[in-house]
């Protein structure tokens, strides 16, 4: 099964189209895990998917940050609390949801040999279904990631082209004077070129630029370029715009991934967490599926 067919095939299954994030934040965890640092997540995490389970309230995908797991790592003094939560909340979600693809939120892009290192800490050492990057560096930094999508290994590729952050517009909207493009034009152009014989290679396109996301994703929908779009809830980004941004740019539903991480994991923020919890956080991925109404 192609990656491509992995999200129609999850879409379908789960009815849902949203990406749920775990950018877990330790300090954000109830009182019963917060003493514990990042390895509180586990439960926690656990804890949230067995109500999911139980409501049938699913995602379309799931995206966990790797920095926010890593940065707890000590290897001074050689403890690895990070990475053992991120692994241990890997092999959960393909415990409960082995039919729901993860896109592993490591934002690499480096020298080939280095790239090709990090493509396989992704693909193979996480085995993530779909890892994001950075166009920066060019075509030699992308072609490690890129021989990922193929018909042998299957795997999805995201590649960042207009984000949601708010200083994007620093790089992403300097000007071309040959063409007249912005750089994110131009990595769009670039998107298309590398997902040629490569399906599976996508892009990320934040909900916060609605205009911007409206006519990239006209230019990706022939390719069948498959989207991942942050920036829904606490960035500002609306579910309900997003969507009508795709559906005028007659894009295929199913192939999009629209994401959010703590609004659903940790909604309340600074304020002391309600004692339901975790049917808060079922009920946040719920309202997100029902904004989106796929």
């Amino acid at each position: 099964m192609s990656y491509l067919d992995k999200l129609v095939y999850s879409a379908q299954k789960t009815g849902s189209i949203a990406c749920m994030g775990l950018d877990i934040v330790p300090e954000l965890l109830p009182n019963d895990y917060k003493n514990m640092g990042i390895s509180g997540a586990v439960p926690f995490i656990d804890k949230i998917f067995r109500e999911m389970s139980r409501q049938r309230v699913f995602p379309g995908a799931f995206k966990p940050n790797q920095g926010f797991y890593t940065a707890y790592d000590n290897l001074i003094d050689g403890k690895f609390d990070g990475s053992i939560a991120l692994s241990k909340i890997l092999n959960l979600i393909k415990e409960y949801f082995p039919d729901i693809p993860i896109i592993l939120d490591s934002k690499r892009g480096d020298i080939k040999k280095s790239s090709a290192n990090y493509a396989k800490e992704g693909y193979v050492s996480c085995a993530a279904d779909a890892v994001t990057v950075s166009p920066y560096m060019g075509s030699d930094s992308m072609n490690p990631f890129i021989d990922f999508c193929n018909e042998t290994e299957n795997n999805g590729l995201y590649i960042l082209c207009r984000t949601s952050n708010k200083s994007a517009v620093d790089f992403q909207d300097l000007i071309d004077v040959e063409t007249g493009l912005r750089l994110y034009e131009k990595v769009a152009l670039k998107i298309v070129e590398w997902a040629e014989g490569h399906p599976g290679v996508g892009a990320v396109v934040g909900a916060t630029s609605p205009q911007e996301l409206g006519e990239l994703a006209q230019r990706f929908a022939k390719e069948r370029i498959p989207l991942l779009i942050p920036g829904v809830g606490s960035q500002g980004g609306s579910a309900e715009e997003v969507m009508e941004q795709l559906k005028e740019a007659e894009y295929e539903i199913p192939i999009v991934r629209i994401n959010s991480s703590s609004r659903i994991t940790s909604s309340w923020g600074k304020n002391p967490v309600p004692r339901d919890y975790v049917k808060v956080c079922v009920e946040k991925l719920y309202d997100l599926n029902k904004a989106i109404g796929f």
